[in-house]
């Protein structure tokens, strides 16, 4: 399984970096937890954000593979337990050619990256910062794999 995360913002902390390293170590061979990053759009007080946004989502859907499952995290997605991320994850490792998962940068994902996904999924009703959204999902997806697989991390 593949999984990717085409994620805004280069310029992670060292913790960001360090936790996402720690969880995506974690998987075994089959399994691949990899990180694209997109740089964010400039801002400046001319631009507006809806500007922005559509300039990074042009950058994402850059990236989009053909035959993957493509994903949105955002707010006003679905909340899903472990149970159902599992389960989510063994149908599409089944019916794609892996996942990618959308994270938008400080002003979250433009619509049309929204519209181009199979599905949004929210980790929560909380505003997370989006650097922390990357470490939260890799641990989710670890965590997920876990249940999968009966690996005693989940309990």
């Amino acid at each position: 399984m593949n999984i990717e995360l085409l994620a805004v913002g280069t310029k992670a902390p060292a913790w960001v970096r360090d936790g996402f390293r720690d969880y995506q170590a974690r998987f075994p061979r089959d399994w691949q937890l990899e990180l694209r990053e997109i740089p964010t759009a400039k801002r400046n007080r001319r631009t507006s954000v809806g500007r922005l946004k559509e300039e990074e989502g042009e950058r994402i859907l850059g990236l989009v593979k053909q035959g993957a499952r493509l994903v949105a995290l955002d707010a006003t997605g679905q909340m899903f337990s472990t149970e159902q991320l599992a389960g989510n994850l063994g149908i599409w490792m089944h019916d794609y050619n892996g996942v990618q998962l959308m994270i938008g940068g400080p002003d979250g994902l433009a619509k049309t990256c929204l519209d181009a996904a199979h599905g949004v999924w929210s980790l929560s009703k909380l505003t997370f910062p989006h650097f922390l959204v990357r470490v939260l999902v890799a641990e989710q997806i670890y965590r997920a794999w876990s249940l999968m697989n009966n690996h005693p991390y989940h309990r």
